[in-house]
């Protein structure tokens, strides 16, 4: 056998080319390390196949231990394999012509070295030493135990596990405490906890133990010391803090210091308070990083947090409180800019007596003088009649009149400087000002008077239309223009108690506008005194309303020749329509506006074409000549009445007259359609029946519905039968089973349903026939009988041009029919849909 041993060996092949087996592909390969076997060790066998001579050529074996069998073309291993030196390795395989070419794509094979636990756990320590606090809470680690172990971490051969073996003294507690078997954290069991006391027991010596492949019985194991020291609890809340706002130091300055007597220890810090104001640091000292502002915060409430490196909490967190010391740095503020108050002008306030009051907050310390402020008024604009007519409470802000009472002669308004200081105005600090303005309120001490008694007088025509100006008048008043004291209130006192006059009042120019409000009449009254009174808005003080704030308007009125009315601007009357001539339907009454007496009016009609009415001229008393016809009138008639002044034809007025017609019942009914195309049947043949309609040119209660009956003989009673269908309609038909095929004339009366009721006796011809299977009528002919003659001969001759007469006469006549047959469509359309409304 040919071995090949290492990298760049060739040797030659002669084997079919498979290139499925070489493509672009990687093999695994799990080799356990350690082998204790005969080498070389074959691990997987190469299925190589060429058609010619090839070298095959091995490569990534750095080491020289694995090759291939030339002859069987098994890749084997001439040595064990350890998984900790090297645990993949990555193997290709060419095939290699005379030219020196790789054909095809080289094979990849990847050797995965199998781990075996062929290695001990080793503790990192030989003695771990740790300290506990008292007061540390169960179940959070004070102390970190580690071991390691070189096999595969992926495999349960490093899998660890922790465990305490014996503990020394065994008092209080047998178990004092617990470690993670996992993770190798001691910390505090239950009854540790409670039982940790440095006066008795000050330090503990635990075994402990660490085992590889998991929960599994077997592994290896190792095992170490653990001391465990019991020291006293420093964890104590820090003293009260007071620091001084706006202190100018160089931060992050020191405030407070904490202590966790043990090892891997954490401190952090919680409240409220922004990010990065305060600080901790590993040893515990506690550090604020800028300026305090105790306007934005006079008292910080900071926790400490003692913690173990996984974040829990040793014991409970300590509070430590911090108070800002107040530093004067915050000007007193004024709750407004400027305020505004108002005295009278005549009988101010009493001396003392508070008009305004200011206000001013200061951001310091209440409690401190650095907020206590004083009031003073620095300046008074203008200064008359005196500068000291204004006093202020320098505690409260209160301000205070010092005179009697002002003049706005003198001075419509007053202007204060007023300045607020801190520190009890002991010195001037910080200080703000503001202003207050005092408004003198005028008193209404002029009344509003008209420069003038009486106005007019003006001429308006009775026809002038609303709305029209008059005049307009003003009353001047001495007051604050603009003010209630200033404006005027203008009533009419008298002289207009019908109200046909309105006063418009203007309140920007304090003018009066006379306006007419309703319509004049000459006749009634000729001449208007209009008694007006002006008043102000606000009550007078100190004076009285005289004679010069009353004035009177004077309007005359102009008569004009007005046209009559009548007493109805349109008349209505409902009569019926067999209204006896000569009746009278009604009266018009007519007046004169201009005369006071009986007016001397005539009367006529209009639009009486057919002169169904007549009218007296003097008394306008309408009476009926002619009988009215509801149907030809379409139920009402309407006329115009006129009446004109007698002397004067064009000063008239018109009205309409509306008769409305009463409907009666004077028209009987009548058959409507032509039945002249209808037959029935014989013998008689189911539902086969000719549908008649009726009509009346009545109106509703006086036409339909309508009643269809047959006349009281027998043989009618016992031929034919009537059936109403509708208000309007009924059907035909025969009560026998056979009738002699002819025209018959049936005799039918058509009753309406007006009171009293109209009645009509028609004679309907009604076609019997025989008829084909399909219902058609059929017309027979006589058949001729004996020889032939010469006047048979001619018979036959004239008959045969007759049947070609008669047939030119079908023709005709059938173009002559389409019409009637539309027509009858028509009129058979308009049955349907009254038969449909009547259904």
């Amino acid at each position: 056998m040919c071995i090949l041993h290492a990298f760049n060996i060739y040797f030659q092949v002669v084997l079919p080319l498979s290139t499925k087996s070489i493509g672009n592909t990687v093999q695994e390969i799990q080799v356990p390390e350690n082998y204790d076997g005969n080498f070389p060790h074959f691990l997987t066998k190469i299925n190589i196949s060429v058609e010619k001579h090839y070298n095959i050529q091995l490569s990534g074996d750095d080491k020289g231990i694995f090759g291939i069998d030339a002859q069987s073309g098994f890749l084997y291993v001439s040595e064990p394999l350890d998984r900790e030196a090297q645990d993949v390795y990555n193997l290709q395989v060419y095939v290699i012509n005379g030219d020196a070419q790789s054909f095809p794509d080289p094979l990849t094979i990847q050797i995965v070295v199998k781990d075996e636990n062929d290695h001990v756990p080793l503790f990192t320590e030989e003695m771990f030493s740790g300290i506990i606090s008292q007061g540390t809470y169960e179940g959070v680690s004070f102390l970190f135990i580690c071991a390691t172990d070189l096999d595969d971490p992926a495999t349960p051969n490093a899998d660890l596990r922790y465990k305490i073996i014996a503990q020394t003294p065994q008092e209080p507690s047998r178990n004092m405490f617990q470690i993670d078997s996992r993770t190798g954290a001691i910390s505090l069991t239950s009854a540790g906890a409670s039982s940790l006391n440095l006066s008795q027991v000050n330090t503990w010596d635990l075994n402990v133990q660490v085992k590889d492949m998991g929960d599994d019985y077997g592994g290896h194991y190792a095992f170490a010391k653990v001391k465990i020291d019991v020291v006293e609890n420093t964890w104590a809340a820090p003293a009260h803090v007071s620091l001084q706002e706006n202190l100018n130091e160089t931060y992050p300055i020191f405030i407070s210091h904490v202590h966790w007597n043990g090892y891997e220890v954490y401190y952090s810090l919680e409240g409220n308070f922004s990010q990065g104001l305060f600080s901790i640091d590993g040893d515990g000292n506690i550090c604020v990083g800028r300026m305090l502002d105790r306007e934005i915060q006079a008292e910080y409430q900071i926790m400490v947090f003692a913690e173990n490196k996984e974040g829990l909490l040793y014991s409970d967190p300590l509070k430590l409180t911090l108070t800002v010391i107040d530093d004067n740095d915050n000007a007193p503020v004024f709750s407004q800019e400027v305020y505004e108050a108002a005295i009278p002008e005549l009988a101010a306030e009493e001396i003392g007596a508070e008009v305004a009051r200011v206000k001013a907050e200061d951001a310091d310390d209440p409690n401190t003088n650095n907020a206590v402020i004083t009031f003073k008024i620095l300046s008074q604009e203008p200064k008359v009649p005196s500068d000291t007519l204004f006093d202020i409470d320098q505690e409260t802000g209160a301000i205070t009149v010092q005179a009697s009472s002002f003049d706005t002669n003198i001075a419509k308004q007053y202007k204060l400087k007023v300045v607020a200081t801190d520190l009890v105005g002991q010195r001037q600090d910080w200080s703000s000002t503001c202003t207050v303005i005092v408004d003198v309120i005028d008193a209404n001490d002029n009344p509003p008077v008209f420069p003038q008694a009486e106005y007019g007088p003006f001429i308006l025509p009775e026809n002038a239309e609303t709305g029209k100006l008059v005049t307009t008048i003003v009353a001047s008043d001495g007051d604050e223009h603009a003010t209630d004291h200033w404006f005027v209130e203008y009533t009419f006192e008298s002289g207009n108690e019908d109200e046909t006059f309105q006063i418009l009042t203007n309140k920007q120019t304090n003018t009066a506008s006379i306006v007419l409000e309703k319509e004049l009449d000459y006749e009634k009254l000729k001449e208007y005194a209009l008694t007006i009174s002006a008043k102000n808005v606000a009550d007078l003080v100190g004076v009285e309303y005289g004679p010069s704030s009353t004035a009177t308007v004077f309007v005359v009125v102009e008569n004009i020749n007005e046209d009559p009315v009548l007493s109805q601007d349109s008349y209505e009357v409902t009569v019926a329509e067999n209204i006896e001539p000569g009746t009278i339907l009604l009266t018009v009454q007519g007046s004169d506006p201009d005369i006071l007496q009986k007016p001397s009016l005539s009367y006529f009609l209009r639009n009486d074409d057919d002169q169904h009415l007549s009218i007296d001229e003097e008394s306008g008393e309408i009476k009926i000549t002619h009988a009215l016809d509801k149907e030809r009138m379409h139920g009402s008639y309407i006329v115009e009445v006129v009446a004109q002044e007698k002397e004067n034809p064009f000063r008239s007025v018109t009205a309409e007259v509306v008769i409305h017609i009463q409907d009666v019942n004077d028209n009987a009914p009548i058959l409507v359609g032509d039945y002249s195309g209808e037959y029935l049947c014989t013998p008689k043949r189911e539902k086969q029946s000719i549908l008649i309609r009726a009509f009346d040119y009545d109106g509703a209660g006086n036409g339909a519905p309508f009643t269809f009956t047959l006349a009281d003989q027998p043989t009618v009673q016992r031929n034919w039968r009537i059936n109403r269908l509708n208000d309007t309609h009924a059907h035909l038909s025969m009560e026998l089973s056979w009738l002699e095929p002819k025209v018959h004339l049936v005799p039918i009366t058509i009753t309406d349903s007006g009171t009293p009721s109209q009645r009509q006796h028609i004679q309907l011809p009604v076609n019997i026939c025989t008829c084909t299977i399909r219902g058609n009528c059929i017309i027979e002919v006589n058949a001729m009988t004996g020889k032939p003659t010469v006047l048979s001969a001619v018979g036959i001759l004239l008959g045969t041009l007759g049947a070609i007469g008669f047939l030119l006469l079908i023709i005709f006549g059938r173009m002559a029919t389409s019409g009637t047959k539309k027509r009858k469509q028509r009129e058979a359309s308009l049955d349907k849909a009254l038969l449909k409304s009547a259904v």
